[in-house]
């Protein structure tokens, strides 16, 4: 075989290989590139997410300023109470009380946690937690990767779901990367 075909045959080869690796890159986003910072009790685009009565979500760290990566809100809650008994399909999940009292079930487990306790649930594990007592409380919630749950708060809090049957909901829930499995977590006052 001559050299210089030969030459030309591993670079052509290369390019071949490489192209769709440079495409991938090129039409991929790009992250903020910069930091930022959010004032407590504010939200990182002044646009909090209202959810029930009471119920108000502060973006801290958005899906669009790490490209997908993790999501941050920080949840104020005024109604005791909290989501039906779910699972993520792809993200993983962190609570950091950082005031009031929860409590978190993870799979078989239930923590009552309160001010400066954390609580990791794994994806695909089923999770729920409820606002106990009297007063405000609130958490910090950490979605790792993001997926979806920003845009479904989003679009929660415009009412989606306002009027759908709870089969059309289980739907909108599983569109947005997790599914209902139980209700939600029930707690006994203490008397």
């Amino acid at each position: 075989m001559n050299r210089s075909k030969f030459i030309k045959g591993f670079l052509l080869a290369g390019a071949f290989v490489y192209t769709p690796f440079r495409i991938m890159a090129q039409t991929a986003r790009k992250r903020i590139g910069k930091g930022f910072f959010v004032k407590v009790g504010k939200d990182r685009f002044d646009n909090s997410i209202g959810l029930l009565e009471g119920d108000t979500f502060f973006t801290k760290v958005s899906t669009k300023d790490t490209d997908g990566d993790i999501y941050v809100f920080e949840s104020t809650r005024i109604k005791e109470g909290g989501p039906s008994l779910h699972y993520h399909f792809d993200q993983d999940e962190w609570w950091y009380v950082l005031q009031g009292e929860f409590l978190i079930k993870v799979g078989e487990l239930t923590y009552e946690a309160k001010a400066g306790d954390s609580v990791f649930g794994p994806r695909k594990i089923p999770h729920s937690f409820s606002k106990v007592g009297e007063g405000e409380a609130k958490l910090l919630m950490f979605f790792q990767p993001a997926g979806r749950m920003e845009e479904f708060f989003t679009k929660l809090s415009k009412g989606a779901a306002k009027n759908m049957t709870e089969a059309e909901q289980d739907r909108f829930r599983e569109e947005h990367g997790f599914k209902r499995v139980g209700p939600p977590l029930k707690y006994f006052k203490k008397l």
